[in-house]
């Protein structure tokens, strides 16, 4: 019987180990917000389906990788707490996590307009903003330890906010499907430099 058992978990780790590379690498892309919580919002907008469009887009574009693959923390329209999101990237132990996220100002237009990037304290969070900063208009690059996802966060981190939902040319990019398919194609530019 013995034998048998171990016969079976032979046979059963090699299938497993066959359809699972020992050396694959995850790269988790975090939709900001989701369910009930918006996020940033203008007319029939709003920054949880900007983010999650962008986010899938991310991971149709990536397609099936043979060295990674990207993982969302959402592929729907719920909402994970944020110590559920990071307690499930630190479980992956993730190369790099991109969390989306879209602008707003207290004026109903503005002219702010841009990509800020937020990072931890980390060379390797730094680096990753860096090759971010060179793929899009980036206003503000900025170290924050007062952001979960940043704080939290075991791997490295950057948190994104794409453009100004309140701002008429930024909206009109980050609403749109070419827009959409532009920025989740500078992403996976990204994650294949590394």
């Amino acid at each position: 019987m013995k034998g048998i058992t171990l016969l079976a978990l032979s046979i059963f780790s090699t299938a497993f180990l066959s359809f699972t590379p020992l050396n694959k690498k995850y790269i988790v892309i975090d939709a900001g917000h989701g369910g009930n919580d918006h996020g940033a919002v203008y007319d029939s907008f709003n920054e949880k389906d900007i983010t999650l469009s962008i986010a899938k887009q991310i991971q149709k574009l990536n397609g099936n990788h043979d060295e990674y693959e990207v993982i969302l923390i959402r592929s729907e329209d719920t909402y994970p707490s944020l110590s559920e999101r990071t307690n499930q990237i630190n479980i992956l132990n993730p190369e790099m996590v991109i969390s989306l996220h879209v602008n707003t100002s207290p004026q109903k237009e503005t002219s702010m307009h841009g990509t800020e990037l937020y990072v931890q304290n980390s060379e390797e969070s730094k680096k990753l903003a860096g090759k971010i900063y060179k793929k899009f208009k980036v206003r503000k690059i900025e170290e924050r330890s007062n952001l979960h996802i940043l704080r939290e966060t075991k791997a490295p981190a950057v948190l994104v906010e794409l453009g100004f939902i309140n701002n008429s040319a930024d909206r009109a990019y980050i609403t749109s499907e070419d827009g959409q398919k532009e920025i989740a194609q500078k992403f996976v530019d990204i994650i294949n430099e590394n």
